[in-house]
């Protein structure tokens, strides 16, 4: 078997890691308050201006891909440091291709201030604008913020399932005012025509705003583009959502090969789909990820059973090289330090830092730690592996990791009330962690 880690961007392990990282930021901070979608328009003047006579802007993929990677970095600038939509406490996104070949960005957002029902109106608007009242929005909402009407008598089919209905659920129903459904979702505020709302003339239809997609009216009109904006409304939707950015991109092959072959290396070549705008992304090294705040991954491993890395020529070297890993280098750590026999192992990255020795050294920089001088807190996360259920032993040392403070060894963490149990799944029951389905519904959830 032949595997391709994470450690490659974009492969499948990658994705999967990178929704780990996104579960994080929920554990810490709970839900992500908005859902992005960044489309590039290549009708933006910075593109236009670079074309020669005759030229559209499909012919120079570089200009889209360096535009567009500029554009983005603005943008995050305008809603993290900017906070325009609010104080961010993290975020992520990921980049994705249209099938026409256009960039697409998918961003959540952590705000250190849940929104109130009565601020939505004020963030996110679902009704083309007025053209009196602000022309230039009402240009760019028409063009890039309608969805292209479907169904009769629009003879346009394409988004539609086997029962013949809009799958993206359009055209909406009309909302006089925003409104909570029983599911938490907001019915953002569609107004008929009839009711003050307007309408406009898209490819030759005449569309009022049920046929709007949810914006950001400042984040459109400053960057004249596609930027759907949703709130996040209930816990259920957060594991789709964070599935749905960190999916990976296009993959299409169909073959037959023998039972227990694995290549995942071959099976990612031969069937990713990269479109002729999607190549100069790569070429130019531009992030496929990036996410704010940073994420330390901490491995978890039985006594003796960490992960060595050698070729055929370095195999006595590093077996007579013995390293700490994070997990180990914490139980030396909670022997020395009398603050860190308070932290559970995940908290270890926000106190101290994972150092080139492979040692845990405390933080100098960041918030002083009330009751202990010379600690500092710093904003970064811990996330540890996960482990399956199937390998037993470790999956409850995993458990412990997450209940028990300070552990000074495996032994330490084996031994509840001061009896040494003789496995790892031992001590959870005596620690009452297995009394009950919970666990095992979190696992699962």
């Amino acid at each position: 078997m032949c595997i391709l880690p994470a450690t490659f961007a974009g492969s499948p392990r990658y994705m999967h890691a990178r929704m780990q990282d996104v579960m994080t930021y929920v554990r810490k901070y709970g839900r992500p308050g908005l859902f992005i979608t960044f489309t590039c328009n290549p009708k933006w003047y910075a593109i236009a201006k670079q074309l020669m006579p005759g030229q559209s802007a499909y012919d120079r993929a570089d200009f889209i891909v360096r535009v567009y990677h500029l554009k983005l970095g603005k943008l995050m600038d305008v809603i993290t440091k900017g906070q325009v939509l609010g104080a961010v406490c993290c975020r992520m996104h990921t980049i994705e291709w249209q099938k026409r070949g256009l960039a697409h960005a998918h961003i959540l957002i952590w705000l250190c201030d849940k929104i109130e029902a009565t601020e939505f109106d004020h963030l996110i608007s679902a009704e083309i604008s007025d053209p009196s009242a602000d022309p230039e929005l009402y240009e760019i909402v028409t063009t890039n913020m309608i969805y292209s009407p479907c169904g009769s008598p629009y003879n346009y089919t394409s988004c539609h399932n086997s029962d013949s209905k809009c799958t993206r659920q359009y055209p909406r129903d009309f909302v006089s005012k925003i409104i909570t459904g029983s599911d938490g979702y907001p019915l953002y505020r569609r107004r008929s025509p009839a009711a003050g709302g307007f309408t406009a003339v898209v490819k030759g239809h005449h569309v009022d705003n049920r046929w709007v997609v949810p914006y950001s009216p400042l984040l459109t009109k400053a960057f004249n583009a596609h930027i759907n904006v949703e709130y996040c409304h209930s816990v259920r939707s957060i594991k789709y959502v964070c599935k749905y950015i960190s999916k990976g991109t296009d993959a299409a092959m169909f073959g037959v090969r023998q039972e227990g072959s694995i290549d995942e290396i071959q099976d990612f070549l031969t069937g990713r789909v990269i479109s002729i705008r999607e190549g100069p992304w790569h070429i130019f090294s531009f992030p496929i990820h990036a996410r704010f705040l940073a994420i330390v991954q901490l491995p978890v491993h039985l006594e003796n059973d960490e992960l060595r890395y050698f070729s055929a020529d370095t195999a006595m070297d590093v077996a007579a090289c013995t390293k700490d890993t994070t997990l180990t280098a914490f139980f030396k750590l909670c022997r020395q330090d009398e603050f860190a026999r308070s932290l559970l192992y995940p908290d270890v990255p926000s106190y101290y830092v994972w150092t080139k020795k492979n040692t845990w050294a405390r933080w100098k920089c960041g918030a002083n730690f009330e009751g202990y001088p010379g600690v500092k807190k710093d904003a970064t996360l811990g996330r540890v592996f996960t482990v399956p259920p199937s390998r037993q032993e470790c999956f409850y040392l995993r458990l412990l990791l997450h209940e028990v403070s300070g552990p000074t060894s495996y032994n330490n963490l084996r031994t509840v009330n001061g009896v040494l149990c003789d496995t790892f799944r031992e001590a959870c029951l005596r620690l009452c962690l297995l009394e009950d389905d919970s666990q095992w519904d979190a696992t699962m959830a």
